[in-house]
């Protein structure tokens, strides 16, 4: 079967001269491959005529169309839901079970779509986008499966489903009210004092939903959800915006429910999380395809290598490794800076920072709670702040670039004008450095003020780069990033430290993230919103272990791909480790 993929969003026919149409060798009985839609004004590509060619592929000026061609086992009779003509298909459902099932795969693969159809809010057409979809056609397909009961029981309304929303910023969009009194409204399961507790929501329960951070909202939906009484939850990324005690916090509230589908991209959280993994792979906005229910190990390794054991199929053609590299001794290259012990009163918030000293080439994580200071130490190193006491002694005049945790989409003009207003965009070096890693290359001729949060982040991250510095402060360049594009990122970051021999500081509550980036850390503690207490950098091995220790959780590597885990709470690896005192993983490990 072939898939014919029109980007909508990018075609301009009003712009360009059609040569798609104009090109193309397709007619078969008088038919032609491509027509124009009369009520778009936009090309229609018949994937039923389409030889695969790729001469409109090639043609078209906007990169618009993909022509794809899938695997022998998938049939159009396997469709279970399509978005239209030319647009993104779904082969494939997951099975709800007790328990928490965790859904893995890239951005655009089609994970939220699985979560709405169970949820019962889209009715799947089966491919059948001309018809109108209901539930009797919907059955008959999963006849003699599990799902056929289900989509039964979902037809009679005798599901309740519970969903958490993946984008939260909504929220106070369509819900208005104080939060203690909408938590409050909803709380069916009398369940409201533990969850106020267990997600730290006592401070924000007199505000109102549209005074809270991208954090504290996260928080809110998570608390809604679980107050709900349901037969069903669906939670799509409930880490985002979360710290690692938030998130952790989260995880075992999620939990406690009975019967849970969760979609997470911090692969420690969905470890810990989950009991079972569905890997959703294929081409992201083009089509996605879920897998056979694995145990959470096998899974996970299993889309880290790209490959599916049991059935027989490779996704993805590089493993994504996480490479054990030397320990450098970071005290024979020239200092970067210095910096004493520094003070700063920020109105009721007060922070304090050991001393230390930061190398060339060298990559910092920072990891802490939010509300402690860590964008306030930043600021402090990069000039934009004053330190009460200390100061900060560099070499020579050092400049610093910084992307900040909250992206603001205010340019008005494109991605390219953007980046091209920095640097010179148009070489080799640049576009294997950058463009092509962080998949920059489609996004080109869009509008900023048009990119969603993953593809805004990655643009954020490759303006930053691209700026002339000796020091690059990035403040969560993980947020809304799927998995490869967390380690897509890992990798540009690494060489431009290296090669640029300029000092990284990293701000992300991804412990994979830093565990795979990081030379050395500096842990931050004290109280959220109250004071905070950094440490000097520390190796890698003492800094994690400080830190989880502080979080009370304890990790192991896995012995297949060197990925850390986090051990179940109160199991026996858990419980011996924390009898040692080694949180970050045993030497043996």
């Amino acid at each position: 079967m072939r898939l014919a993929i029109i980007d909508y969003d990018r075609c301009q026919p009003k712009k360009c001269s059609m040569e798609c149409i104009k090109y193309c060798p397709g007619v078969r009985m008088g038919e032609k491959t491509i027509v124009i839609d009369e009520n778009t004004g936009k090309p229609i590509i018949s994937e039923v005529l389409c030889s695969g060619c790729g001469i409109c592929v090639k043609r078209c000026p906007f990169k618009a169309i993909s022509i794809i061609g899938l695997p022998e086992e998938l049939s159009e009779d396997k469709i279970v839901h399509s978005y239209g003509q030319n647009r993104f298909k779904l082969f494939g459902l997951v099975v709800p079970r007790d328990g928490v099932v965790g859904i893995i795969g890239q951005n655009g693969i089609g994970k939220s779509t699985v979560l709405r159809i169970l949820a019962g809010e889209l009715i799947p057409n089966l491919g059948k986008h001309d018809k109108e979809p209901n539930y009797d056609n919907v059955i008959k397909y999963f006849r003699g499966s599990e799902l056929q009961e289900y989509f039964v029981k979902l037809k009679n309304k005798e599901i309740k489903a519970i969903h958490k929303v993946q984008y939260v910023d909504i929220l106070p969009k369509v819900v208005k009210g104080k939060v203690g009194e909408l938590l409050k409204r909803i709380d069916e399961r009398g369940k409201y004092n533990e969850v106020v507790e267990k997600l730290e929501l006592k401070n924000i329960l007199d505000r109102e939903l549209h005074q809270l951070s991208g954090g504290e909202l996260q928080r809110v939906a998570i608390a809604a959800a679980y107050l709900r009484k349901g037969d069903i939850y669906f939670f799509d990324e409930p880490s985002s915006w979360l710290d690692i005690r938030q998130r952790f916090n989260a995880a075992r509230l999620i939990r406690e429910l009975n019967k849970v589908i969760v979609v997470e991209h911090d692969l420690i959280v969905l470890d810990y999380l989950s009991d079972y993994i569905h890997i959703m792979y294929g081409v992201p906005s083009a089509y996605g395809i879920v897998s056979l229910p694995k145990s959470v190990r096998v899974g996970i390794n299993e889309y880290l290598y790209g490959e599916l054991r049991e059935e027989n199929i490779k996704f993805r053609k590089e493993p994504i490794i996480f490479e054990k590299r030397p320990v450098i001794d970071y005290k024979n290259r020239p200092v970067l800076l210095t910096y004493s012990p520094m003070k700063k009163t920020l109105g009721s918030f007060k922070l304090e920072v050991s001393g230390g000293t930061i190398y060339k080439g060298e990559v910092i994580g920072i990891l802490g709670p939010n509300g402690i200071g860590k964008t306030t130490f930043i600021k402090l190193l990069a000039g934009v702040i004053k330190p009460d006491e200390g100061e900060v002694t560099k070499e020579s005049e050092i400049k610093v670039s910084y992307k900040p945790q909250y992206i603001s989409p205010d340019y008005d003009g494109t991605v390219e004008e953007l980046l091209s207003s920095i640097t010179n965009i148009h070489t080799s070096y640049y576009k294997s450095e950058i463009i092509n890693p962080l998949q920059l290359e489609k996004l080109l001729d869009r509008n900023v003020k048009e990119l969603s949060g993953g593809e805004l982040q990655r643009v954020a991250i490759a303006a930053c780069l691209s700026r002339e510095a000796d020091i690059y402060l990035l403040d969560e360049p993980s947020a809304f990033l799927d998995v490869e594009q967390r380690l897509a990122v890992s990798k540009v970051i690494r060489r431009m430290a290296d090669e640029k021999e300029a000092g990284m500081f990293i701000v992300d509550h991804d412990m994979l993230f830093q565990d795979y980036i990081s030379d050395r850390f500096i842990v931050f503690s004290g109280e959220p919103g109250i004071y905070g207490i950094g440490s000097s950098p520390m190796n890698k091995r003492d800094g994690a272990n400080k830190f989880l220790k502080e979080m009370q959780i304890t990790f192991r590597r896995d012995p297949e791909t060197g990925r850390p885990r986090a051990n179940k709470e109160g199991s026996q690896r858990d419980i011996l480790q924390k009898e040692k005192g080694e949180y970050y993983y045993l030497y043996n490990n």
